[in-house]
């Protein structure tokens, strides 16, 4: 009957739509603005709209019932960002399917890893992955059909083309709208419904967690999870949006449906290319940037010559960002009013706090909570409530936090007030305003001391010849564990270990000194959200040294 005093309540004010279903609340929010472009891609110039994201989306999902897909059966996407993705993923919402996201790099055994989970009966995927894994594909008995997005055609798959784009648009007072599984005209608005859904309990998404200490788990995100995230107002609605977040990850697939329903122009890149990156902002006089912070760590340190004073806001996400990597953001982007941290999961629907602009920002916070969410953070050991500046496991409840994981029970990963227990580890101020210091499962034991490696990356960062870094524990008889760097050295700049050692000592406190060491490799390994692969990293440290 009380409030707990070291629990952080958001704003409880949350607006939601009589129906909760989550493709018939996108479409009405895209429809009002069909001639306007929602994406760019900013390699090839082709351009989107939101006319025919919902066209399209309405084609498809009709098409998909025709085709046998029913109410909670699962459709997989796997492609590389293109236009059809967002097309794709309305149509399976308003079928009542559910969507799972794939990664385009992943091999058979993440495939099939992926595919157990969920065992989706239809697949749509774009040619390359088609070409790369038709044979996993089709040993899958559950898949029943596979649907090829773009021009090409295959001999055992559908088209996404003839299936959604009619064969003559003239066609538009035919009753009929699908012959011998071609669509032969545009379904209208007007006569379009959903399948109804129960939005607070069915699911709309199954996306995987990043996998980053452990094989992915599938995240199950109801019809009211993203309707509650794509709610939350704007003040920045007009601008244009750059990123290169991959959608089949959650911070780039919730990102760009809760930029669809503001209505924003989003300009993307297939990959990260920097040169190609800052041309597009100049180019298309981009004002918020979304990014992961070793993108910036590339940015400043690429040859200034390019115009980027279009930029105001930097939205930086998926991993901590040092104060003085954004103290760098003005050197870059002389008109950028501020850089915006968050800090959120894919089993919270992206976002848990963020940083609100044009209000001045502490350093190293990642905001405020969203509204709808409580937050407690507890003792490590006791589970004990803490209270403010006082560093423990972040744990929340509220309405974007997902309904569990496919296969495990939530008693696992909830505790008995229903909170979820993130494994994330930081603290909140006397504002309740919160702070990241690094994932519970990767802090380093030194003598009972816990270091976190993403101090030490951002320390290593500072240094000129250092271009970018990743930090691990290692077993020690004395001490437990020690950490080690390892570090990827800017073109043309020559650095010792003792000299990396040298530099960090003289700058934190004994527990974090590099007694593990410096090994000097090519690049750190990283999913494509940008968090670093420490399971990757561990694994390297059990081999021989390098040498420069």
């Amino acid at each position: 009957m009380f409030k707990n005093p070291n629990y952080v309540y958001g704003p409880m004010d949350v607006l939601v739509p009589s129906s909760l279903q989550f493709g018939e609340f996108l479409l009405k929010r895209m429809i009002g603005c069909k001639g306007k472009t929602a994406f760019i891609n900013a390699t090839t110039e082709e351009r989107t709209t939101y006319g025919e994201i919902c066209q399209e989306g309405m084609n498809f999902a009709v098409s998909l019932v025709h085709l046998g897909l029913r109410k909670g059966q699962t459709v997989a996407i796997c492609s590389e960002n293109r236009s059809e993705y967002f097309k794709v993923v309305l149509g399976v919402i308003c079928a009542g399917g559910i969507i799972t996201t794939m990664n385009p790099a992943y091999v058979e055994d993440e495939i099939r890893h992926v595919m157990k989970i969920t065992k989706p009966s239809f697949l749509v995927c774009s040619p390359n992955v088609y070409k790369e894994h038709s044979r996993t594909f089709k040993s899958l008995g559950h898949i029943k059909r596979i649907i090829l997005v773009g021009n090409e055609k295959k001999t055992g798959t559908l088209s996404f083309t003839d299936i959604t784009i009619p064969v003559n648009n003239d066609n538009d007072n035919e009753e009929r709208v699908i012959v011998n599984d071609r669509i032969t005209r545009n379904v209208r608005y007007e006569e379009f419904e959903p399948v109804d859904v129960k939005g607070q309990i069915d699911t709309a998404f199954i996306l995987y967690s990043s996998g980053t200490t452990g094989l992915p788990k599938g995240v199950m995100l109801t019809h009211l999870n993203l309707i509650i995230m794509c709610s939350f107002a704007s003040t920045l609605a007009e601008a244009t949006t750059l990123t290169i977040t991959p959608w089949f990850h959650a911070m780039g697939l919730v990102g760009k449906l809760i930029e669809l329903a503001q209505n924003r122009t989003v300009l993307y890149l297939p990959k990260f290319e920097v040169d190609l990156y800052l041309k597009a902002i100049e180019k298309y006089k981009v004002q918020i940037i979304v990014v992961v912070p070793p993108v910036l760590v590339a940015v400043f340190k690429a040859p200034k010559k390019y115009d980027l004073s279009s930029v105001q806001y930097v939205y930086s996400g998926a991993a901590p960002l040092h104060k003085d990597t954004s103290d760098l953001v003005n050197n870059t982007f002389p008109n950028a009013r501020m850089v915006l941290q968050g800090y959120g999961l894919t089993e919270s629907t992206l976002a848990v706090s963020r940083a609100k602009p044009d209000v001045p920002q502490k350093a190293g916070s990642v905001g405020s909570l969203q509204p709808g969410l409580t937050v407690k953070v507890v003792d490590i050991k006791t589970r004990r409530p803490l209270g403010p500046k006082q560093t423990g496991e972040i744990c929340i409840k509220g309405p974007t936090i997902m309904k569990g994981y496919v296969g495990i029970e939530n008693k696992e990963v909830f505790d008995s007030e229903g909170f979820f227990h993130t494994g994330d580890v930081g603290y909140y101020d006397e504002d309740r305003d919160f702070f990241i210091v690094d994932r519970l499962k990767e802090l380093i034991k030194y003598k009972g001391y816990q270091v976190a490696p993403a101090e030490l990356e951002a320390l290593l960062l500072k240094h000129e010849a250092v271009a970018d870094a990743g930090v691990v524990g290692i077993p020690d008889v004395a001490a437990g564990e020690v950490p080690l760097a390892f570090v990827v050295t800017q073109p043309g700049k020559r650095v010792t270990e003792k000299e990396l050692q040298q530099f960090v000592a003289e700058r934190v406190s004994n527990p974090k000194h590099l007694r593990g060491g410096v090994r000097f490799i090519s690049a750190i390994p990283k999913n494509p959200s940008g968090k670093i692969l420490r399971k990757e990293l561990r694994k390297m440290a059990k081999h021989a040294k390098s040498k420069l």
